[in-house]
């Protein structure tokens, strides 16, 4: 958290699709202040901060923000097929770089985002929340024990919502020129971020789409899954849907114990979130039964964590214009992973569900 000496991050806002969560983080954040939206009209960016109660400069063009020398870092909710062009230009005039999630469409996209963030010297980070609450530190914590957990065995990750009809009928993530990847750009990261997450970020061999893939008359993936095989035999698997009811589990199987988690995406509650663990079950006596019980870990927090995330990103900001230092590489290796293992298992589906190869790139 900042300290009453630290300078305030001014953020401006690149679109005013799906903003309000953001906005709302960037305005509680104690190290930020929205500084500016920009919409493709200036009637669009009036309408959006009179809507949702935000007060900030206010611009009819992305061109102009840019040109704002105030604005130090640019939060990017476009639709997917613009973020290269825009997350990009904002790096290159020289401003830090917080984009929505999928980042790209693809791997080469997100290169070029990436390069341009290095090469101005900038800081890059996805809008993955759940990284940034401290539970998920310690369900890592857990996952490290290799006494009460073990080797990772298996994980399996699943992101679905019943999407209303006018969901499925107008928002950008099922229109094929706005964010062509659908339910697999949207919740499927989620899924494979918490893999590559409970994997150490080791990229699997192979991946595997599987059958049963819906997709909306325009061809937009609404509903799919995957398998993902790694090295030690280790294989975890995958399902994102906007068509079947809400849930957000991921389940981590080791050799002697187990984490099951409810919420990892978005906890039930902003102030606390639970997760489960259970070591050295077995079998009881008598017909039926085994155990112990998996015991409850609950985890507090002071903010949310959208607001954590938006914390973390100013102090990385504040580490690379206040004190020379570079920006934290962690976060766009990550990010270039999750679009490596997402973009495999478009081509798997492509190809008819057959196990594509990934390099590490």
């Amino acid at each position: 958290m900042a300290e009453r000496s630290d300078p305030i991050i001014k953020f401006g806002i690149l679109g005013c699709n799906s903003v309000a969560r953001l906005c709302r983080a960037i305005s509680s954040a104690p190290s930020a202040t929205l500084h500016a939206i920009a919409g493709h009209s200036l009637d669009e960016a009036t309408s959006c901060a009179l809507g949702n109660g935000f007060t900030a400069k206010l611009y009819g063009s992305y061109e102009e923000l840019l040109g704002d020398r105030e604005v130090e870092a640019v939060y990017v909710p476009l639709p997917t097929s613009l973020h290269a062009r825009w997350a990009a230009e904002a790096a290159r005039r020289g401003k830090h770089v917080l984009v929505e999630k999928p980042p790209a469409l693809d791997a080469e996209a997100l290169g070029e985002i990436i390069a341009a963030c290095e090469g101005s010297g900038v800081q890059y980070m996805d809008a993955t929340m759940w990284m940034h609450h401290p539970r998920t530190a310690a369900m890592k914590g857990f996952l490290s024990d290799e006494e009460a957990f073990g080797q990772l065995k298996e994980m399996h990750a699943t992101f679905t919502f019943n999407a209303s009809p006018n969901f499925l009928e107008n928002d950008v993530r099922v229109k094929p020129d706005l964010d062509a990847l659908g339910a697999l750009g949207d919740a499927g990261w989620y899924c494979i971020r918490s893999i590559l997450w409970a994997t150490d970020y080791k990229l699997p061999k192979t991946v595997t789409a599987l059958p049963g893939i819906v997709f909306n008359e325009a061809g937009v993936i609404m509903s799919c899954g995957a398998s993902l095989h790694f090295e030690d035999d280790l294989v975890s698997t995958f399902r994102c849907s906007f068509l079947s009811h809400l849930t957000m589990d991921i389940i981590a199987n080791g050799s002697k114990g187990s984490l099951h988690v409810y919420d990892y995406a978005l906890p039930f509650q902003e102030t606390q979130a639970s997760y489960y663990t259970n070591s050295r079950a077995w079998f009881l006596g008598g017909l039926a039964g085994w155990g112990p019980a998996p015991v409850e870990h609950t985890v507090t927090t002071d903010l949310p964590q959208v607001v954590l995330m938006v914390e973390e990103f100013c102090r990385l900001v504040r580490g690379i214009k206040r004190d020379g230092l570079k920006p934290e590489a962690k976060w766009p290796a990550i990010s270039m992973k999750t679009q490596l293992v997402l973009d495999k298992v478009k081509l798997s589906i492509e190809r008819g569900y057959v196990p594509v190869e990934v390099l590490d790139g």
